[in-house]
């Protein structure tokens, strides 16, 4: 039985990502309630980590907020272990599901790079950070879910690559604004792009073509996902919700009349709709 200091933990999880990561926080309403818990304390920790950087000033304090999330993975929590909700939930989950700590692990590697302003140099080294965050958080869901590792991975990689590139595009308004860059240098130098103008907010031909681009890399991986989830048993098809979403920010952002650098900020109405149309979709083309 659930203590009731546990449930506030679990309550605090479901909070947070409701707060930070609404469209996650939507789609897990749609996945059977026993599971709801685990997926919110994955979802939490990937908050947790996620924002690190929108709450330093420079990157060293932020160094230190993820070598504690690594730590207290290693089992070599400093202080605070036991009264942090996310991290309570998190190591429960992963006791109950096997989640592969590993790989919690390298999320967190992976997310030191937000810290600082290095360019992204080029699409591999993007496809490396995305297959090691959105994808990772994807597989560890899938296995929330039910599914064996062999069966979830390789659908994972490329719903987490059409996701994450649809949000490097996404995102890019905030990016540019703080002179951060994920859109691979690899891309804007192959078209002529200027890193100033992205900078300072220009689409520039050159800068539209090396995004349309990587919107044409996002499209093929959905289109492959969307392909691989016909055979996917429902109560798993349901972790991949959220591609509704990105398949309907897709079809906006591919819009000749779409300026990626103006911000745009989806209402959580609209959120839920597009899920509720999508989860009735055998293709979560629906929304």
């Amino acid at each position: 039985m659930s203590s009731s200091s546990d449930m506030d933990a679990a309550i605090f999880c479901a909070d947070l990502v409701r707060s930070h990561d609404f469209a996650r926080y939507a789609s897990t309403l749609f996945v059977p309630p026993e599971r709801r818990r685990a997926l919110f304390a994955l979802f939490a920790f990937n908050v947790e980590i996620v924002r690190v950087r929108d709450q330093i000033s420079q990157p060293l304090p932020g160094e230190v907020r993820l070598q504690w999330w690594s730590d207290m993975l290693a089992g070599k929590g400093h202080g605070g272990v036991e009264g942090n909700s996310v991290a309570s939930e998190l190591l429960l989950a992963v006791r109950h599901f096997r989640l592969p700590v590993e790989r919690l692990s390298r999320m967190i590697d992976e997310h030191q790079f937000d810290l600082y302003n290095d360019p992204m140099p080029t699409l591999a080294a993007l496809e490396g950070y995305v297959t090691d965050t959105a994808s990772a958080l994807f597989a560890m869901a899938g296995r929330i879910a039910g599914s064996r590792a062999d069966e979830i991975d390789h659908l994972a990689r490329h719903a987490g690559l059409a996701q994450g590139f649809a949000s490097v595009i996404a995102t890019l308004p905030r990016d540019a604004a703080r002179r951060q860059l994920f859109l691979p240098l690899q891309l804007l130098d192959a078209h002529g792009g200027s890193l100033d103008d992205v900078f300072a907010g220009k689409q520039t031909p050159r800068v539209r073509a090396a995004i349309d681009q990587l919107l044409g890399e996002a499209r093929q991986h959905l289109d492959l996902t969307f392909a691989l989830l016909a055979n996917t048993p429902p109560q798993v098809r349901m972790i991949f919700l959220p591609l509704a979403l990105v398949h309907r920010d897709l079809v906006r952002m591919s819009r000749a009349d779409n300026d990626p650098f103006l911000p745009r900020v989806n209402s959580r109405l609209s959120t839920l709709w597009t899920l509720w149309r999508a989860s009735r979709s055998k293709s979560f083309r629906g929304g």
